[in-house]
C-alpha cells in the first residue's frame, strides 16, 4: 500500500465515523453501562470536593422568564405554577417528589430588577451579606433576603428512581411559612429527616392585596423505601457539613 493509498483510507474513516451517529459511539449516554458497574467510585474527581454547581429547583410565576416565550430563557412547555430545575431546565410539572436531606437558613442578596437584577449570593448571617451590599457601588440597589434553603433528593414517580444529586430549593418571602410547616411536620413525624417522601405543589393563592400569585404546598406522602433511604443516608453524610 502505497502512501496516497493510506491517505485516502484515512479520510474514509474519518468519514464513517463523522456520519455515525454519536449514540453508537458511546456504551451508553444515561445508564452507567455494564461494564463500569462497580468501577472505583469515580477516580479522576479526587479534587472536585464541593467545586459543582447544585441545582436549584424554582417555582415559576407568570412573570417568570421561563414562561415567556419571546424570553431567551424560555423553557418549552413551562407554565405558572410548574417546578423547573434551573441548571437541567427540567420541568417537573405542578408537582414534585422528594426527600429532604438537609435545611439551613441563609440570607440571600438580590439586585432590583430596575438595576439590571441578578444573584449577588447567599451568606450564612444577615451581617454578611451586609457586608457584601455594602462593598457595591449603589449599596441602595440591593435587597437581602432571609432565605430557608432545602436540600432535597427528588424521586422520579413514574420510574420510582431517584436522581443522582441532589437539588437546593429556597423559600423566601411568602414561601418561609409553608418552609416552616415543612419544618413542622418532619419534626412531628420523627425519625430522620430523610425518612419520608414528600410532595411539593406549586397552587395559586392572593396576597393581601387580592394580587394573584404561585405559592407551594407540602403533603406528606409516605415513609420512605429502604434503598432510597440509604442513598439519602450517604448522601446527608457528603452534605452535612
Amino acid at each position: 500500500m502505497n502512501h496516497e493509498e493510506r491517505i485516502d483510507m484515512s479520510k474514509s474513516a474519518a468519514v464513517a465515523v463523522a456520519e455515525t451517529p454519536i449514540n453508537n459511539l458511546v456504551a451508553s449516554i444515561d445508564k452507567l453501562p455494564a461494564h463500569l458497574v462497580g468501577s472505583n467510585g469515580g477516580r479522576g474527581n479526587e479534587e472536585v470536593g464541593q467545586n459543582v454547581q447544585i441545582p436549584r429547583i424554582k417555582l415559576l410565576q407568570k412573570m417568570s422568564n421561563e414562561v415567556d416565550k419571546h424570553h431567551a430563557a424560555h423553557v418549552e412547555g413551562c407554565e405558572p405554577g410548574h417546578l423547573v430545575n434551573t441548571l437541567t431546565n427540567n420541568n417537573y410539572g405542578n408537582d414534585l417528589y422528594c426527600l429532604s436531606l438537609k435545611f439551613k437558613t441563609e440570607f440571600v442578596v438580590w439586585r432590583h430588577l430596575d438595576a439590571g437584577g441578578g444573584y449577588g449570593g447567599a451568606f450564612d448571617s444577615q451581617a454578611d451579606a451586609q457586608t457584601y451590599v455594602d462593598a457595591q457601588d449603589k449599596p441602595s440597589e440591593y435587597d437581602i433576603n432571609e432565605t430557608h434553603a432545602h436540600i432535597i433528593l427528588i424521586k422520579n414517580p413514574e420510574t420510582g428512581e431517584l436522581e443522582r444529586s441532589p437539588a437546593i430549593m429556597d423559600f423566601a418571602s411568602s414561601k418561609l411559612r409553608v418552609s416552616k410547616a415543612w419544618n413542622s411536620q418532619i419534626a412531628m413525624k420523627g425519625g430522620d429527616r430523610f425518612a419520608g417522601l414528600w410532595k411539593v405543589s406549586g397552587v395559586p393563592t392572593e396576597n393581601k392585596m387580592g394580587k394573584a400569585f404561585m405559592n407551594c404546598e407540602v403533603s406528606f406522602v409516605g415513609w420512605a423505601q429502604e434503598d432510597d433511604y440509604k442513598i439519602a443516608e450517604g448522601l446527608y453524610e457528603q452534605y452535612a457539613n
